[in-house]
């Protein structure tokens, strides 16, 4: 009787290296939606140790040289990358990576991927949410007088006082994409005034209507003049570099509050410093720096009108998992063939 020939298993079209920390469950999920025709290399021994839930970078460490040739092998085996790997020469068979973060053109553009065709996803969306509440939490630090009541309350005093409130007062959003929708949403909860500025105020957003009036680029300064807020959101382009300057600074209200979740070279950091100092400006929550750390001596640190935040607002025990999530929905997109269908793919001309 013949031997009944053995059904081979099929070999993978593609394989995905995880290359920055992970947890069991979320790589899991991956395998799932990978199937059989995608092979998965996480290997944790190879990932720096995680510093906290969700941390990407991980504490400084040194491979060893077994570890080194693993690591290695699996750059030259994969095409498709979670999380950007550090060097050029690590990419060098990409041909699609997903970030881990959302405003990664500067990374993209130093790893020399912003004229290749290799295609980035980004994770738009998922820090929305953590940075609104950042947000929200810093302005009713100021507006609610937060500080006031732990001095008091460390001086087992009870003095009553009259205090301030967030409704109706005016936000302005530099920036009108999907931050700036998470930010104008809570905003709108408090019952406050929402005003956007955006590189093109014409656009069709789905969330437009959050917005009670949208100004252009140009029309910066009109929209600070009428804010007793300013919230940042932008990514660091060569359009948005030092966007708010001195004289953006000058024209904003006296006592108004200033909040930066984009990027810390989208303003002028001397000219913050100044305007806190001067008392034009009443307050700052800083979650970026010009240069992070933020150096020890620096002047925001010691600031009593000033709230500093290690790059981490947006960093929640949820973070892999929404990034999961995308990844898994993209992964089908990719093997259908279906890339115009990607979720968050970055525009390289743009950088975001």
């Amino acid at each position: 009787m013949p031997v009944q020939a053995q059904r081979k298993t099929p070999m993978p079209e593609h394989t995905i290296f995880i290359t920055s920390p992970l947890e069991p469950e979320n790589v899991a999920r991956i395998r799932a939606a990978a199937g059989p025709r995608i092979a998965v290399i996480a290997e944790p021994e190879l990932w720096p140790k995680q510093r906290y839930v969700a941390d990407h970078v991980g504490e400084p460490s040194t491979r060893s040289a077994a570890q080194q040739r693993r690591w290695r092998e699996a750059l030259a085996a994969a095409d498709i990358f979670w999380d950007l790997p550090r060097e050029a020469a690590d990419i060098a068979f990409a041909k699609w990576v997903q970030t881990t973060s959302t405003g990664v053109g500067q990374s993209v553009k130093k790893l020399g991927l912003q004229e290749s065709d290799v295609v980035i996803t980004t994770a738009r969306g998922v820090h929305a949410g953590p940075l609104a509440e950042f947000v929200m939490m810093a302005l009713l630090l100021h507006f609610r007088g937060l500080r006031h009541l732990d001095a008091e309350q460390k001086a087992q005093r009870w003095v009553r006082y009259c205090g301030e409130e967030a409704a109706g007062r005016t936000i302005a959003i530099v920036g009108a994409g999907d931050l700036a929708r998470g930010i104008a949403k809570a905003a709108r909860g408090f019952d406050m005034r929402v005003v956007a500025v955006a590189r093109d105020k014409a656009k069709d957003r789905a969330h437009n209507a959050l917005f009670d009036a949208v100004y252009g680029a140009a029309e910066l300064h009109q929209a600070l003049r009428q804010a007793d807020a300013v919230v940042v959101t932008l990514p660091h382009t060569l359009e948005t570099e030092r966007m708010v300057d001195a004289a953006a600074f000058a024209a904003m209200k006296k006592g108004a509050a200033f909040v930066n979740i984009g990027r810390g070279q989208v303003i002028d950091e001397a000219a913050l410093v100044e305007n806190l100092q001067s008392g034009h400006l009443g307050f700052a929550a800083l979650d970026v720096a010009e240069v992070e750390p933020l150096p020890q001596g620096h002047p925001l640190w010691s600031m009593p009108n000033v709230l500093i935040s290690p790059h981490s607002a947006s960093t929640v025990a949820t973070e892999n998992v929404k990034i999961t999530e995308i990844f898994c929905y993209n992964l089908g997109c990719w093997l259908d063939g279906r890339i115009a269908d990607m979720k968050n793919r970055l525009d390289k001309r743009l950088m975001y």
